[in-house]
């Protein structure tokens, strides 16, 4: 187990090497504020503590079925779940930490217990294409293909609208079933694909880079107008409702841009659209605009260069 450990510290440490420090120095602040005034707020609450238990579950779980040593390590270490655990329960301790600091002890335990548990899940295996079901999502964008099934967006998308139906009257409301939305979509492309469907890029990764922004923000607005809708209706008007949906589309193509700035390491990409998420956190602030630009700057390069390394000219 200490070895396995120390194998997973050494892993960490690269990718976050590779991630660079100016990117690590811009962004982490950014993620780790998000983290942390999230279980500040929900930790004193009588009913939001049950919510950080949950969360760091959904989290751990999600990213142990997606994991991809999975067989490896069944096939070298049959008895490879007590190392698991030990490390997801790593990862659960500041957010029970922060739960007893609050005095929430039942909580604090849970979180660890689930954390522990979750070393138990199996793998998540890919759906039979016999059993698929017609989808309203183009083929070609494959991220929302498979993305929009796993979370349900069927569900999910109605459940929102008939939210925002019901309390437009409060602009707050549509405008907060939209932010969930938009984080939905977002998830949507936190597993990269595999290279082999890299084929179309290998020659041309702006175009590629393109139509993948492109059709990402076609469904965004697709989706995303009835909500939009209510809000210009709303006291928000047409300007607020704008400039909403301005920012979901910024933050939506830093989520696709991620994904190919570091593919196809599934984690390196999924922190950093962890960061650009926790953006939102900034949102109406002076830095804001500033922050945003440099980190699409930034995205946009890297996304060219990483995908420029596939070439097969």
């Amino acid at each position: 187990m200490k070895g396995y450990l120390w194998l997973r510290l050494r892993i960490g440490g690269r990718l976050l090497a590779e991630l660079g420090w100016w990117r690590l120095a811009l962004l982490g602040p950014f993620l780790l504020l998000s983290v942390a005034r999230a279980f500040v707020v929900l930790a004193p609450h009588a009913a939001g503590q049950w919510l950080v238990p949950l969360a760091v579950a959904l989290f751990i779980g999600s990213q142990h079925r997606r994991r991809l040593d999975l067989g490896f390590l069944q096939l070298t270490a049959p008895r490879f779940r007590p190392w698991l655990a030990v490390e997801y329960g790593l990862w659960s301790l500041p957010a029970a930490a922060t739960l007893l600091a609050f005095g929430q002890l039942t909580a604090a335990l849970l979180t660890l217990g689930l954390a522990v548990a979750a070393a138990w899940l199996p793998a998540a295996r890919p759906q039979d294409s016999k059993k698929r079901r017609r989808s309203l999502v183009r083929s070609e964008a494959l991220e929302l293909v498979s993305g929009l099934r796993q979370t349900a967006a069927a569900v999910w998308w109605p459940l929102l609208l008939a939210g925002a139906a019901w309390g437009r009257q409060y602009p707050e409301v549509p405008a907060l079933a939209l932010v969930v939305w938009l984080l939905l979509l977002a998830g949507c492309y936190g597993t990269p694909e595999p290279w082999t469907l890299l084929l179309p890029a290998l020659r041309q990764p702006g175009a590629w880079l393109r139509r993948r922004v492109g059709l990402a923000l076609l469904y965004l607005l697709l989706t995303a107008a009835p909500f939009a809708g209510m809000l210009a209706l709303g006291p928000a008007g047409v300007g607020g409702a704008g400039l909403l949906l301005l920012w979901g589309a910024a933050l939506l193509t830093m989520v696709v841009l991620a994904r190919y700035a570091f593919y196809p390491d599934t984690l390196l990409v999924r922190l950093t659209q962890g960061a650009i998420l926790s953006l939102v956190l900034l949102a109406g602030q002076p830095v804001f605009p500033a922050l945003l630009l440099v980190a699409f700057a930034g995205l946009l390069w890297k996304s060219r260069q990483r995908l420029s390394n596939f070439r097969q000219d």
